[in-house]
C-alpha cells in the first residue's frame, strides 16, 4: 500500500509523524472506452484551445485569472502560502462523534504512524479511546485545506474527512411534508415494521451485488453466450391505504421468517 501524504499530527505541543492511506477502493467493473469500429482505445487528450494542438503534461501550468490576466501559481508556491498547514493535521478541538451529522462525512483514510512518532500515537489513540471523543482537525491535502475527524478503530487511528458547512447545500427549496398530519395508528404500526426489521448491523452481510451481476454478463458474453434480459417488476399494493399498506408489509416480513 503507497502513502498519498506525509506530515504531521499536532497534538498541543506534540508533533506525531504520520504517513496517510486511502482506506478505501472501488468496486466497480472498469470499462475501457472503445471505438465501435475497431476497438482501438479512445484516449482525452490536452489541447490548445488556440492552437488545437496537443500540449505535453511538462508544459501545462497552474494558473488563477485576475483583471483579464493569468497568473501563474507552481506546486511550491501554493505550499510556501501556508507550510505549517501542508505538512500538519491540526487537532483543533475535540468533540462528541453524535454532534457531527452523517452528511458531512466524505472520505475516510489510514494513518500510520512513523518511528519517531510511534508512542505519541499510541498515547494519542488510547486518549480517543478512553475520553469517547474524536478529535476535529484542519489539514491541506492536495492543495485543498481539509477538515476531518480523528477516532481509533482498532489498534488504528482513522482519518475521515468531513465536509465544511458551507459545501452542503439547502433543501429550502424542495418541497417536503410537514410532520402534522400523521395518524397515531400509522406511527404505531411504522413503529412495528421497523422493530420487525431491525438486526445488529454486520456490514459483511451486504455486497456490491451489481458488480457480479455485470460480470456475469460479461463472462457469458465472452462464451459466445447472449445474456437473457431481466425485466424489472414492480410489485403493487392491493390497497392505496397507508394503513393497509403498512399491514401488508408486517404480513410478508412475517412469511418470509416462516419460509
Amino acid at each position: 500500500m503507497r502513502s498519498i501524504w506525509s506530515g504531521a499530527i499536532g497534538f498541543g505541543l506534540v508533533n506525531i509523524p504520520v504517513k496517510l492511506y486511502s482506506a478505501t477502493e472501488g468496486s466497480e467493473i472498469h470499462l475501457e472506452m472503445l471505438d465501435k469500429k475497431d476497438h482501438g482505445k479512445v484516449r482525452m487528450k490536452r489541447v490548445n484551445e488556440n492552437t488545437d494542438k496537443e500540449v505535453p503534461w511538462d508544459d501545462i501550468v497552474k494558473a488563477y485569472k485576475m483583471d483579464d490576466k493569468y497568473i501563474e501559481v507552481t506546486d511550491k508556491e501554493m505550499e510556501a502560502a501556508s507550510p505549517e498547514k501542508s505538512k500538519t493535521i491540526e487537532i483543533v478541538e475535540f468533540a462528541n462523534l453524535n454532534e457531527i451529522d452523517s452528511i458531512y462525512y466524505e472520505t475516510p483514510y489510514y494513518l500510520e504512524p512513523e518511528k519517531p512518532g510511534v508512542r505519541a500515537y499510541a498515547l494519542l489513540r488510547a486518549a480517543l479511546e478512553e475520553s469517547g471523543m474524536v478529535g476535529v482537525a484542519t489539514f491541506v491535502l492536495r492543495t485543498k485545506e481539509s477538515l476531518a475527524i480523528l477516532k481509533p478503530l482498532g489498534n488504528m487511528i482513522l482519518l475521515n474527512k468531513i465536509r465544511f458547512k458551507q459545501e452542503i447545500r439547502s433543501f429550502d427549496e424542495l418541497h417536503i411534508p410537514e410532520k402534522e398530519g400523521i395518524k397515531p395508528a400509522e406511527l404505531k404500526m411504522a413503529m412495528s415494521l421497523i422493530d420487525q426489521l431491525s438486526g445488529k448491523f454486520d456490514i459483511s452481510q451486504f455486497k456490491d451485488n451489481y458488480s457480479a451481476q455485470l460480470m456475469k454478463v460479461i463472462e457469458a458474453k465472452a462464451k459466445g453466450q447472449k445474456p437473457t434480459k431481466k425485466e424489472m417488476k414492480v410489485v403493487h399494493s392491493k390497497s392505496q391505504d397507508l394503513m393497509e399498506q403498512l399491514k401488508e408489509s408486517l404480513e410478508v416480513k412475517k412469511k418470509k421468517k416462516v419460509s
